[in-house]
């Protein structure tokens, strides 16, 4: 059963969403998609869970269907998230967060505590310095050519369809753990997740630089749900450890999946279904149970 819709945001903004399952069983589970700036691209990862719980999944702002032209602020994406919760009728949602999605998950949780029944945050939030170790990793996975042409693609101030896509597949195939498949994942979300809202990108950027999750943890740690969880792929190029520290420091579990990188569900696909049917069912089940 999928059903989809637009809603109109308080600042005329409007965004598409979807959902998977029977929508009238609460709570439900919210995806929240990467970036910043990609259209949704968690249809898999749905797809794992949505006979235990319905799965709502949507475009935010600046992205894929949700068009829209503006500037781009973690406050506001997390009123879109409460803003769309109303609008589904949610008091509370599961929340399932994957790179991007799990700061955007994380400020709501910091913001809207009591609307998040539980946490899932998949391959981030990466905290510290962390992006050292990814610059050095994804250099080692990368040739001298490969590095070249990046830099030279990073470089223009404009680019081809073509270029788009050469740049975007050089940026993302290091992302897993086997570059002969993840070369052929890379190409194709590169033509799949498009456009990419650069300015979006940026502008979340640059505010994640000012006003970074790290200096949050202390009242995240206290605002989280009973049931909380991190995942890694453990050949991520973000380092692992920097999510074992930020385990630490929110007493979180955090499951590694071995052979898998930054998308694990494409390299590991049935340790990820299992590790996420468990999480769904522990996170909806007893609510559902008590009536």
């Amino acid at each position: 059963m999928e059903k989809e819709g637009l809603v109109s945001m308080t600042d005329k903004a409007q965004l598409r969403w979807t959902a998977l399952g029977d929508t009238t069983r609460q709570p439900p589970v919210v995806l929240l998609h990467g970036g910043p700036g990609l259209p949704d691209y968690l249809g898999d990862v749905a797809s794992m869970i949505a006979d235990l719980a319905p799965v709502y999944q949507y475009d935010q702002r600046g992205t894929g269907r949700s068009r829209w032209q503006g500037s781009h602020s973690f406050a506001r994406h997390v009123d879109d998230l409460a803003e769309l919760l109303d609008a589904w009728g949610v008091p509370e949602a599961v929340l399932i967060g994957h790179s991007y999605g799990t700061d955007l998950a994380s400020r709501f949780c910091l913001k809207h505590s009591d609307r998040v029944a539980a946490m899932l945050l998949m391959c981030g939030p990466f905290v510290g310095d962390w992006r050292t170790g990814d610059r050095a990793e994804r250099g080692r996975r990368m040739s001298p050519a490969q590095q070249q042409r990046l830099r030279e693609l990073e470089g223009l101030p404009h680019r081809s369809e073509e270029q788009e896509v050469e740049l975007l597949t050089l940026a993302w195939f290091t992302d897993h753990a086997d570059p002969g498949r993840g070369w052929r994942w890379a190409a194709q979300g590169a033509r799949q997740r498009r456009p990419v809202n650069w300015a979006m990108n940026s502008e979340l950027g640059r505010e994640g630089r000012m006003d970074p999750l790290d200096e949050h943890l202390a009242e995240l740690r206290a605002r989280l749900p009973a049931r909380a969880e991190l995942l890694a792929g453990a050949e991520d190029p973000r380092p692992v450890s920097a999510l074992e520290s930020l385990a630490l420091r929110l007493a979180l579990p955090l499951t590694r999946i071995e052979g898998a990188g930054h998308e694990p569900w494409l390299e590991q696909p049935d340790a990820v279904r299992a590790h996420l049917r468990r999480f769904v069912q522990g996170a909806v089940v007893p609510q559902s149970a008590g009536g």
